[in-house]
């Protein structure tokens, strides 16, 4: 596992070739330093979901969540979809330390100007007002694939979504077609009903605003679990 053992003089090694280069080695410890970091979305508009929001006694309301695409600094105009709240961030910090900006990854508090506690709420969205900010989506068309369900699913029915950090209740508004699992061609148009080991495209309408993103764009914004 740490270096090179006589025991197995078989063993001819790993490589792997790519664009930075080959890379080769014998022990483990070695595959695992030769791992690259995957790069942080930092290029994308900002994406913020709000695990919660707390009101600190002499600086004000404090929102907080972890920057999941682009890029959070002071002095940035955020929306807060889908209630469309704008306001100026005064201050950003992690582990009670300023930051001149959060990165993806950063779970962060940040200060917010003249909007009150009870105004945001665990599940809204902040990004940045002037570029391509965050909005509510009055339904959405989603792949759903049935894990484990005991009955049939049928138009109509109302789960519980988990997207992001918001648990909204959502409508089977309409199964559009089954599909397979594995290719994602279609096997059957507009169903009657699915069951467990399906996959469906279907047309979800939440019961309350609801702040979702296509996830070719925003992937973390772009996927949920029924419950």
């Amino acid at each position: 596992m740490l270096e090179t053992s006589n025991n197995k003089p078989w063993f001819k090694g790993w490589q792997v070739e790519r664009k930075e280069g080959k890379v080769e080695g014998k022990c483990l410890i070695k595959a695992l330093d030769a791992i690259l970091p995957p790069a942080r979305p930092t290029d994308k508009p900002l994406r913020l979901p709000l695990q919660d929001v707390y009101k600190i006694g002499g600086i004000g309301t404090v929102p907080v969540g972890r920057v999941e695409t682009g890029i959070l600094k002071p002095g940035t105009i955020v929306v807060f979809a889908p209630a469309n709240i704008t306001t100026e961030v005064k201050s950003v910090e992690m582990h009670h330390e300023a930051l001149p900006e959060a990165v993806p990854g950063d779970n962060v508090g940040f200060n917010v100007k003249n909007v009150s506690v009870k105004e945001l709420r665990r599940g809204y969205v902040a990004g940045d007002s002037k570029n391509n900010p965050p909005k509510g989506a009055a339904d959405f068309t989603a792949q759903v694939i049935v894990l484990n369900h005991p009955g049939q699913i049928s138009n109509g029915y109302t789960p519980v979504l988990d997207c992001h950090t918001a648990h909204i209740a959502c409508k089977f508004a309409e199964i559009k077609e089954k599909v397979d699992r594995r290719s994602g061609k279609s096997t059957e148009d507009n169903p009657k009903s699915i069951k467990s080991g399906d996959a469906a495209i279907v047309n979800l309408v939440p019961s309350k605003p609801l702040c979702v993103e296509a996830f070719q764009e925003f992937p973390p914004l772009g996927r949920f679990a029924v419950r």
